[in-house]
């Protein structure tokens, strides 16, 4: 596998994957607006947090529930076509929502099921683009490129409100629309001339059908399962998500309840993490990270551990080291999610990294609406900055147990191999 991924380097140099990245990039720019645009028409006509609510969900649940799934599918088929299809998807549903806009027929229901079909698109889409990174760019540039990745996701969480914004006043929601699809096409026709590496067609799954399907679902649970150090580091990943995916969710309350603040002082505090995620995604893609990828992950760990506490410590009229905090918060966050995908990219087998991105983004995802059921009560009964001391203090200890676990700390110098393949009669096999 590792002969194949050099072979692939001399083969296809950078220039591809840097067209095919730029193209995303105005994609998810266009996607990022028209979701804001659709989030607030719903709050404009409906007032209802039930509805926000529920538009929250459908938006989760294509990843939690099907991301395994697709994973499963995207280490079957072409990842290009992959990527084209989910794009076309969401570009057709933009279109039929488009036409319902400028035909003023348009129900809350309608756009509901849109964005649970943009969800639905992305599911299949985000695998198949880290997969594909990891054939496409040299090992050694991954962590740089996975900075320049956080550090996009930084400069879009600081521009596409905003611009959002300024969009809903000028532009009906058809126009809004109208640049989503501009934008994919921008993402799709690079993708109709490029060359994207597959992995080895001996290596990915063989057979068809449901029981096939499963069967790869199967494998790839056990691949996690039986690499402790993967096992550990999933965990962890859960375990950090369980507590500040529903923390920065109560974000609102803190600011109002303990800052005695407004949506300007919410705005800073916004800003302040987006701005910390691209300077830390800035300083990872010049960087580099420690030699040891995992240092540099367990270490921004830590660390984010140390700006969360900060953030749940901050006096009332201290508002602007909340804000400084928050910076910090964004800045870790980009220092940890960046070098943990690139060692994902590294040491997983490239026929399985589609169900070991979706397994583990099926994970922590899952994990937000069970967490805020519990930070919600929780909240109310002690208080919101409660559950931001209980967030730090779990990534910092999290980050330090982590960087004692010799499995955890040597994952980015390991390769395990595929595990072998199920018996064709699954009533043979076995979950684990």
């Amino acid at each position: 596998m590792a002969g194949n991924r050099m072979e692939a380097e001399r083969q296809y140099p950078l220039r591809p994957f840097v067209v095919m990245w730029s193209g995303q990039a105005v994609s998810l720019l266009g996607s990022q607006l028209v979701q804001f645009a659709l989030i607030w028409y719903l709050t404009k006509e409906t007032g209802s947090a039930t509805v926000l609510a529920l538009a929250s969900l459908v938006g989760l649940l294509p990843g939690v529930v099907l991301g395994p799934i697709a994973g499963t599918l995207v280490d079957r088929w072409n990842r290009r076509w992959v990527m084209i299809g989910a794009d076309s998807l969401v570009a057709l549903a933009t279109i039929l929502l488009l036409v319902l806009f400028a035909s003023g027929q348009v129900q809350v229901w309608q756009i509901l099921a849109i964005l649970f079909v943009r969800s639905l698109g992305g599911t299949f889409h985000g695998p198949a683009m880290m997969a594909s990174t990891s054939l496409m760019v040299p090992p050694g540039m991954l962590t740089r490129i996975a900075g320049i990745n956080q550090m996009l996701q930084g400069g879009l969480n600081i521009v596409s409100a905003p611009l959002g914004a300024l969009l809903v006043a000028w532009l009906p929601m058809s126009g809004i629309l109208a640049i989503d699809i501009v934008s994919f096409l921008a993402a799709m026709i690079p993708l109709l001339f490029i060359h994207v590496p597959q992995p080895d067609a001996a290596a990915r799954p063989a057979g068809a059908g449901i029981a096939a399907i499963g069967r790869d679902l199967r494998e790839g649970l056990r691949y996690v399962w039986n690499w402790s150090g993967l096992r550990a580091l999933t965990l962890i990943t859960v375990s950090v998500n369980f507590l500040l995916a529903p923390a920065f969710s109560l974000m609102p309350i803190l600011i109002t309840t303990h800052f005695d603040g407004g949506a300007t002082q919410l705005g800073w505090i916004n800003a302040a993490f987006g701005v910390g995620v691209l300077t830390g995604g800035l300083l990872l893609s010049a960087w580099g990270g420690f030699q040891r990828k995992m240092l540099t992950a367990l270490s921004g760990l830590a660390l984010l551990g140390v700006s969360t506490l900060a953030v749940g410590l901050t006096p009332a009229d201290r508002l602007p080291l909340a804000i400084a905090a928050m910076f910090g918060v964004g800045a870790m966050a980009a220092m940890v999610n960046g070098p943990i995908i690139a060692i994902m990219q590294t040491v997983v087998a490239p026929e399985k990294q589609g169900r070991v991105f979706t397994l583990l983004g099926s994970l922590s995802a899952g994990m937000t609406p069970i967490g805020l059921l519990i930070a919600g009560p929780t909240a109310d009964a002690i208080g919101v900055r409660a559950w931001y001391l209980a967030g730090g203090v779990l990534c910092l200890a999290l980050g330090l147990l982590g960087a004692a676990n010799q499995a955890v700390m040597h994952l980015d110098q390991e390769r395990v191999e595929p595990v072998e393949a199920e018996p064709a009669n699954a009533a043979e096999a076995t979950l684990i």
